[in-house]
């Protein structure tokens, strides 16, 4: 008898609709399947796991992680929802005897397949969804697309299934975990970038790896200038003439997804009804009185906001790590590590003060200036709006 999967996503409280929204959507195509929180963040308050659609919750502290503060401190809010994935696969693995154990990013939404795609992991180690599977046939495409997925990995791990009762599916998410917890950084220079760039290498280092090229997986604004979607959300939608498994609305807090879906959807309309759904769906588990809630390791204990420069100096000092065993306490002041780096900190530059969304205005409005007279004049221009492009995404 086939076990049911079990399936997780990991958040800080601020994205509890959306994970309600995805784990309501697990239970409707599969009820039998488990679903689990992976919630890096104090839950919010009137929480009560009895009447949510989880069926357990895990925290940072029910982790193996050493010198917990330390270790959360070097990580952005993004990084450490990330870094915890193999961990808490590991334990959902071992607390519930799970064969397979699925991961989806919060912003996702399962429409059907949960089935066939347990069934199809049951012959493999892992279950990867690559971001694209057929090539951009315009420089656009080439630039938000093809270069995108080099710079930030081949393999979209808003997905992964892992056969937990296979020894090589272990061995992927041991290796796994082991990266996630010394190297899930955003650096992309350093050929970081959290846990996808890792998994580029999955397929050289382990058997089995499936790699799911149907269309119907993982459709997201990266995919869709080759993936038709059709039908309606009240009957079911397509995609190339394949049911719909599970849709991913990466970017919807940035503006960027509705950006690419203006850009690369426009023949599939049903998407952007797909999009109001989904704005409605959050907002009735709770979007306006929890989206904006800031995650309790964003701050030191005075209130002040960690910013990205503090966390990249103490993750690369192992001296500041031994001085300040808990870098969010500033209860002694002077002997705290917010102290010193407020002494003897380095400056940030005025590029890394300049805020992002004015960075990316001014950007655009070179690149739009570089796309006018591309066309009359030679490829080294096109080179330039390729580089404008990729400044433009940091």
């Amino acid at each position: 008898m086939k076990s049911s999967p079990h399936c997780f996503t990991s958040i800080t409280s601020n994205y509890l609709p959306k994970a309600r929204v995805l784990a309501s959507s697990v239970k409707r195509v599969c009820p039998d399947a488990g679903f689990h929180l992976m919630l890096s963040d104090t839950p919010p308050s009137g929480f009560d796991l009895a009447v949510e659609p989880f069926d357990s919750v895990l925290q940072i502290e029910d982790l193996p992680i050493a010198d917990v503060n330390a270790w959360v401190f070097k990580h952005s809010v993004v990084e450490l929802c990330t870094a915890v994935k193999g961990l808490a696969a590991q334990e959902i693995a071992r607390r519930h005897d799970a064969a397979q154990v699925f991961y989806f990013d919060p912003d996702m939404v399962v429409f059907g397949g949960l089935d066939e795609l347990s069934g199809k992991l049951a012959e493999h180690s892992v279950a990867l969804t690559p971001h694209l599977t057929d090539p951009e046939e315009d420089l656009q495409g080439i630039l938000d697309n093809e270069i995108s997925a080099l710079k930030h990995g081949i393999y979209n791990l808003g997905f992964v299934g892992v056969n937990t009762a296979s020894s090589e599916g272990r061995r992927f998410l041991d290796w796994w975990a082991a990266r996630l917890v010394d190297f899930c950084y955003d650096d992309i220079p350093n050929g970081l970038f959290t846990d996808q760039r890792w998994v580029d290498l999955a397929p050289g280092f382990f058997e089995d790896v499936l790699i799911l090229r149907d269309p119907q997986y993982n459709v997201a604004t990266w995919n869709i200038s080759h993936r038709q979607a059709t039908g309606s959300i009240e009957d079911g939608i397509e995609i190339n003439g394949q049911p719909l498994s599970f849709y991913h609305f990466s970017g919807f807090d940035s503006g960027a997804q509705e950006a690419m879906l203006k850009r690369y959807g426009k023949s599939s309309p049903v998407l952007f009804k797909l999009r109001d759904w989904y704005i409605e769906e959050c907002r009735k588990n709770g979007q306006d009185a929890l989206g904006k809630l800031p995650c309790k390791f964003a701050c030191y204990s005075n209130g002040e906001t960690i910013t990205k420069l503090q966390r990249i100096v103490y993750r690369n000092r192992q001296d500041l790590q031994d001085a300040f065993p808990d870098p969010f306490d500033t209860s002694d002041l002077h002997q705290s590590y917010y102290d010193w780096f407020r002494v003897n900190g380095p400056a940030p530059t005025d590029f890394d003060e300049l805020p992002a969304e004015a960075l990316r205005a001014q950007l655009s409005e070179a690149l739009d200036e570089l796309r006018r007279i591309k066309h009359s004049r030679s490829w080294k221009v096109a080179r330039l709006v390729s580089r404008g492009a990729r400044l433009l995404r940091r």
